[in-house]
């Protein structure tokens, strides 16, 4: 059986797709691109935003256009968004929930049987797992945050946590397979590990379970570099980031994430904490890490949201001097707090809102790369492209910065990929890689 599949939304979902080709390849099924023909086509959907509905709905009605014949799944978030919504699409065959998934394959596999008639006929070779040099480890699921604007907590249900043990067993495999690199990742990661505990906060944990995992993830022989996924800011205290620096294979690299930049706009979304709170994380991070790639997120656009509130999210920003900012416009969802407030912001004021925090996004970033001209950097290479013509082994350094260098000879280069190699940085080219 041919098994296709595309993962929309966050890094859980990537993931969570990655468990799922591993576990059709294991039961003997190919795996193939979600491009190719195939018996069954997987989406794992993303439902953060409207626009994140529509792709998903996108992507399946491609799926149903490229095999009429095929099993079209959706699985993930969308699916226990419109299940609550009463929504139906009759180009999927199959709806899978978050909580399902752990058993699509048996799932469809008995569909396939009562479809054919008849025992599906196994493949003779399993599907080879594609070789990544970075690896999405999900050891949290859940969210209690409840933030006004997110539906996210409402369909991933309670807080979850993976036992350290079994983290630790999945990145032993993972090294074995050849990663050098994995991003711990979570719906709420500071959260983890609250689940064992009868603490109600990840607050009164101090971030001591997470803490604990990359201890035990940092002695697996053969990573060689720790990335942590998003952070809630609350959970850096100068405890929790000199611990983090003993670490030598965490990368200097911390998404935390702010969504606003003024104080009346964080309080409409249900954020616990204050910009100010906000800078006095990111000092303790510059105190024990030099010169930490710190990325954040921001929505603009959210109800309520006046042009004096825009001004001083942008104003903060600068201030704050974000390596990278992922820009968001508000998107209304529907059962959630934010979708009944008053003065939603029209979609052209969000547009042009979002270009200009774009545009000062893109000037941090490059202030932010600027100082590390001349200097030597750690990149993990991944792949060859083709930049302005010429072929470039790619990667990324410890700080998340894409790097490109120039290759030759095609075997030669082959044989770098996968390899953290020490590279002097000369300039920055005008898709923002750095040369």
């Amino acid at each position: 059986m041919r098994v296709a599949f595309l993962s929309l939304g966050c890094k859980v979902n990537y993931y969570e797709t990655e468990k799922m080709k591993e576990q059709f390849g294991e039961r003997g099924h190919m795996v193939v691109s979600f491009e190719e023909e195939a018996d069954i086509y997987i989406v794992n959907t993303c439902t953060v935003t409207n626009i994140a509905d529509r792709k998903s709905r996108k992507m399946l009605h491609r799926a149903r256009r490229m095999n009429g014949d095929a099993l079209v799944v959706a699985a993930g978030c969308y699916v226990d968004s419109a299940r609550k919504r009463g929504e139906a699409d009759g180009s999927v065959d199959f709806f899978i929930g978050n909580e399902e998934k752990d058993h699509l394959v048996e799932i469809l596999e008995n569909a396939l049987r009562e479809r054919q008639g008849q025992e599906m006929k196994k493949k003779s070779e399993a599907a080879e797992r594609e070789e990544h040099t970075r690896a999405y480890l999900k050891v949290q699921d859940g969210c209690n945050q409840y933030c006004t604007y997110c539906i996210i907590p409402y369909v991933r249900g309670p807080l979850s946590s993976k036992p350290e043990e079994q983290v630790v067993a999945e990145v032993e495999k993972l090294a074995e397979q050849g990663v050098r690199e994995v991003v711990l990742t979570g719906i709420h990661l500071s959260s983890y590990g609250v689940d064992f505990t009868e603490k109600k906060s990840f607050l009164e944990l101090e971030g001591k379970p997470l803490l604990s995992l990359i201890r035990a993830v940092g002695k697996v022989s053969g990573i060689q570099r720790i990335r942590l996924g998003s952070l809630e800011p609350r959970i850096i205290t100068h405890a929790f980031a000199e611990e983090l620096a003993g670490q030598q294979k965490v990368c200097p690299h911390f998404h935390l994430s702010l969504q606003s930049g003024c104080d009346d706009t964080l309080k409409r979304m249900n954020r616990h904490y204050s910009t100010m709170e906000y800078l006095e994380k990111l000092e303790i991070l510059r105190k024990y890490f030099v010169r930490p790639a710190i990325t954040t997120e921001i929505i603009v656009g959210f109800p309520g949201e006046t042009e004096e509130e825009f001004a001083a999210t942008c104003a903060f920003a600068e201030r704050a001097g974000f390596a990278k900012i992922h820009v968001f416009k508000y998107s209304r969802r529907q059962g959630t707090m934010a979708d009944a407030m008053e003065g939603q912001v029209p979609e052209q004021v969000k547009g042009e809102r979002s270009d200009r925090l774009i545009g000062i996004g893109r000037e941090l970033e490059r202030a932010y790369g600027m100082p590390f001209l001349g200097q030597d950097t750690q990149v993990l290479l991944e792949e060859i492209v083709q930049i302005q013509g010429r072929d470039c082994l790619v990667g990324y350094n410890e700080r998340y910065m894409r790097v490109a260098i120039p290759v030759g000879d095609g075997a030669e280069a082959e044989e770098l990929c996968n390899q953290i190699v020490s590279v002097r940085l000369s300039r920055r080219g005008e898709d923002g890689t750095w040369l």
